[in-house]
């Protein structure tokens, strides 16, 4: 059951640690053995792309190694990985596994061991990742659509989330990587009560922003976040920052976040020396932890109030088919 609260974020519902050991209602069945299908790929295949309703995808345990995609359609599809507690990444029991990066000759998103182009997509409690590891640009999760990501875990090391096109709710997930690990162009995207882990290197980014321009809606929004580093990794004092400027409108806040002394006291990061930051709007507002002081980099703001849901992903995103406000609270 679920119990209802008030919160500063709007009206939410409070999600518990329940499991989801069996296929909902209507679903389709993927495992190893024994299921309706035995990777990811063929049971999305066989779904229209042209019907409209619900559509949605269980997942068995297992481990799945296929590069997953999920083609525009008019249907809002969900799929669920199987868990013993819905309520974080920490039970998941479904790792979809890839290692292609941009030494294979091909584009960010087609590294992507999970990639989503249909607005309306949901993403319950499965783990994403790339092992490519360090060298070449190596994405997780690339997701080019309204969208929402929760109780998951995506792991790479360079680029590990393409956050490019659409609004996007990623919730109670853990991000991990090194280098520009939340990157993208045009997405508006809100991480809530999210855990990003960082792995061991000299210097570490956790978000490349690429807005490039006024009108261009892109913005990252991080509340009630956990950044430090990831579990088993040595990663020195100072060596992190919250991001850097992929282009020179980029627009990223950090709020109420707790945070490491793996983040150098400077906060941010120019993407080169010489880059004009006037028109950046790097923000952080009630921060905690041994990271949250220092000498900010003096082109970034303390702000006087914390940005909202609405502010960052409009003002009907409650209703939206991609959103589920259990997860916010």
């Amino acid at each position: 059951m679920k119990s209802s609260i008030a919160t500063f974020w709007g009206l939410a519902t409070t999600v518990l640690a329940v499991g989801r050991t069996s296929a909902p209602a209507g679903c389709l069945n993927v495992a190893k053995s024994g299921g309706q299908f035995s990777t990811i790929q063929a049971a999305v295949n066989s779904l229209s792309t042209s019907a409209s309703g619900k559509q949605c995808i269980f997942v068995n345990p297992g481990t799945y190694t296929e590069q997953v995609l999920v083609p525009a359609r008019t249907a809002q599809l969900t799929i669920y990985g199987y868990t013993t507690d819905t309520s974080s990444y920490t039970n998941n029991q479904v790792v979809i596994t890839g290692r292609r990066s941009q030494a294979d000759g091909v584009n960010n998103d087609n590294t992507a061991t999970l990639r989503v182009k249909a607005n309306g997509f949901k993403l319950y409690n499965v783990i994403v990742r790339n092992t490519y590891g360090e060298g070449s640009q190596a994405v997780a999760l690339s997701a080019y659509a309204d969208s929402g990501y929760y109780g998951c875990s995506l792991e790479g090391y360079q680029d590990t989330l393409l956050a490019n096109v659409g609004s996007q709710v990623y919730a109670r997930t853990r991000i991990v990587g090194a280098t520009d690990f939340i990157f993208g162009q045009q997405a508006r995207a809100w991480f809530e009560r999210c855990d990003l882990r960082g792995l061991a290197r000299q210097t570490g980014i956790v978000t490349a922003n690429g807005r490039d321009g006024d009108s261009n809606p892109s913005y990252y929004a991080f509340n009630r976040c956990d950044l430090r580093a990831a579990d088993g990794q040595n990663v020195a004092a100072g060596s992190y920052f919250l991001g850097r400027p992929w282009r020179d409108y980029a627009r990223v806040v950090f709020q109420n976040t707790a945070m490491s002394s793996i983040l150098n006291g400077a906060g941010w990061q120019k993407w080169t020396s010489d880059q004009d930051v006037s028109k950046v709007f790097y923000g952080e507002y009630g921060n905690t932890g041994a990271g949250a002081s220092g000498s900010r980099a003096s082109w970034t703001r303390k702000l006087g109030s914390p940005v909202t849901l609405a502010e960052v992903l409009g003002s009907n995103y409650a209703s939206a088919a991609w959103y589920d406000g259990s997860y916010m609270s």
